[in-house]
């Protein structure tokens, strides 16, 4: 008894297959070899940089801070003030200026807001343009 090997419908080619799985093997281990042995390439760009003055030192603008405290007294630079008229004259000399003052505003957590948006209504009337809000993070509760 013999095994037959081949297709059973009597063609005589002979099959020729060759086994890749050896091969990818031995290739990814030579890869693998080649990407240890590479020096690790330190990639500097050298540039001219210009030598001369440094630039001019920007100047810090000046900050008032105004308070607005619970019961609606305004502090400006930790001084209270008497009235809103004293306030709007105080915005007035900020407004004036060419250059103007940056102006944060800390309204107490308790205050009501009728008190802040008089505040910053009377800034927008006069014309005080740079005006911030500070201290905003107690009102995440």
């Amino acid at each position: 008894m013999a095994m037959q090997i081949g297709s059973a419908s009597g063609d005589d080619e002979v099959m020729v297959e060759i086994n890749t799985t050896p091969l990818i093997d031995v290739m990814l281990v030579l890869l693998i070899m080649l990407i240890i042995t590479i020096p690790i390439q330190t990639h500097a760009v050298k540039m001219n940089m210009p030598i001369g003055n440094p630039p001019p030192q920007v100047k810090q603008p000046t900050v008032i801070k105004i308070d607005v405290d619970f019961d609606g007294t305004i502090y400006w630079n930790g001084q209270a003030l008497a009235d809103r008229m004293s306030l709007e004259s105080k915005l007035s000399e900020v407004a004036a200026q060419s250059d103007q003052a940056e102006v944060h505003l800390r309204p107490n957590k308790l205050v009501k807001y009728e008190h802040v948006a008089a505040v910053l209504a009377a800034a927008q009337r006069i014309g005080v343009t740079k005006v911030g809000m500070v201290g905003n993070e107690q009102f995440n509760n």
